[in-house]
């Protein structure tokens, strides 16, 4: 799966607009980046915890010649994925589908503007 399929994926499963899901995607990964390079993990409960990974500098062998080469200190994401997803993945029969998001009335939840509240009535 790629990030086109991935976005059409949550905007048919959560039956929203495509750029709304995509801005949605786009956002998470953002803050998961952000946070991993602050180097605070990210910890999806069910899912798994993205941590940052720091590599020392070395020493490694340039396998044609076998020339010794410095390797510079670079930073890594590690994933370690969640119970959850452990359980999901080992499973042998197909996934529960999610439920989309529904109001009250049954029908699939949508963005309903604020109302404003009426200006307050002075007392003569």
């Amino acid at each position: 799966m790629n990030k086109s399929e991935l976005i059409e994926g949550v905007s048919n499963g959560a039956g929203i607009p495509r750029r709304h899901a995509e801005a949605a995607i786009e956002h998470t990964i953002h803050a998961i980046a952000s946070s991993v390079r602050r180097g605070d993990p990210v910890r999806i409960t069910g899912f798994g915890t993205f941590r940052l990974r720091e590599r020392a500098a070395r020493l490694g062998r340039n396998p044609q010649t076998g020339a010794a080469v410095r390797i510079k200190a670079s930073k890594g994401i590690l994933f370690s994925p969640g119970a959850t997803l452990k359980a999901q993945l080992n499973s042998r029969g197909a996934l529960a589908k999610r439920a989309a998001v529904v109001s009250a009335a049954g029908a699939p939840a949508e963005k309903v503007p604020a109302k404003k509240a009426a200006p307050a009535k002075r007392a003569p």
